[in-house]
């Protein structure tokens, strides 16, 4: 395994660990021994998703989960696979490029490039390339940027 490929995993597995453990007060209701998943996402909802250099987006939600890039505008379409954890909510399925896993959790996020704030943060592996981002609900809206 290269480098580069063991800090990808170490950096997905960072993601999934701070997801299952956050602890803010809208992900562990009550109290730190309630073990019910994170519900910040309702199962209707769309997630907007959204990273630079390389330049990507994308939604997910009920329809499954389309990855765009500027050489892909209409972007590639496949079902995945949910998992609500302590901190976030993951999804997982196979695009072409490989199997492919986007985490999201609540944070603030910038995309380093405009005055938009973001409410959520996404990682997203596909095969052994692993991007940051920042992502987007209709209830739980990105702001700013004029």
């Amino acid at each position: 395994m290269s480098r580069s490929s063991m800090q990808g995993g170490i950096a997905v597995a960072i993601a999934f660990a701070i997801a299952a453990c956050h602890s803010a007060s809208e992900t562990v209701p009550g109290n730190r021994d309630d073990h019910r998943p994170w519900s910040g996402i309702a199962s209707d909802e769309t997630i907007h998703f959204t990273g630079t250099e390389p330049f990507w987006g994308g939604v997910v939600g009920p329809a499954g989960l389309t990855y765009t890039t500027p050489d892909d505008e209409d972007g590639e379409t496949v079902p995945v696979t949910p998992f609500a954890g302590r901190g976030g909510v993951s999804f997982s399925g196979s695009l072409k490029a490989g199997a492919a896993t986007l985490a999201v959790t609540p944070g603030a996020c910038s995309d380093g490039m405009s005055d938009v704030r973001y409410p959520l943060t996404v990682t997203l592996r596909i095969g052994e390339a692993v991007r940051q981002g920042c992502g987007w609900t209709d209830r739980q809206p990105r702001s700013g940027g004029g």
